[in-house]
């Protein structure tokens, strides 16, 4: 395991990852394309389990948004290293892309998708931070808050474990 890898900022992180999500419908939670690995939209679970149900602002805080983005992220972690075995293959994050339910009038859309991005920041470091993009919606699958998007970026393209 290298020693500054993602694995092992984890482990000094003492950050725990969830057992890996798993679908709510038809549809697979990773593709491989080339040296792309594509998630599927990641919310805020526990396995299959919501952490969080609701609309930013009106049943949630803005600190709870921010959890339920960590929260969706952590899941996408998870999703990515039982797709590869590990997530030292991954040469850097390539898109961060996070939808937000919330009330028509919220307006820190960006402090609630901060939770993702610094999950990111803190287990990838600074220079594979991802640009972003943080969209307020009408809803997200099953009543959940948050649903992010992640692209990895893969060292070589190889065949999936």
């Amino acid at each position: 395991m290298p020693k500054n890898g993602p694995e092992s900022r984890l482990v000094e992180l003492a950050i725990e990852l969830p057992p890996e999500p798993t679908p709510f419908g038809a549809y697979v939670e990773a593709v491989q394309c080339g040296s792309l690995l594509f998630l599927s939209g990641m919310l805020p679970v526990i396995g299959h389990d919501p952490k969080y149900i609701g609309r930013i602002r009106r049943d949630l805080s803005v600190i709870e948004g921010y959890d339920a983005a960590r929260t969706a992220c952590l899941s996408g972690l998870a999703a990515a290293k039982a797709y590869l075995g590990t997530l030292n293959s991954i040469r850097t994050v390539a898109k961060l892309g996070v939808y937000i339910a919330a009330t028509e009038d919220f307006l820190e859309h960006p402090k609630v998708a901060d939770g993702a991005s610094e999950l990111l920041l803190q287990v990838f470091g600074p220079d594979k931070v991802p640009p972003r993009i943080v969209l307020g919606v009408a809803s997200v699958p099953l009543g959940m808050p948050i649903e992010i998007e992640l692209v990895f970026e893969l060292e070589s393209p190889r065949a999936p474990r």
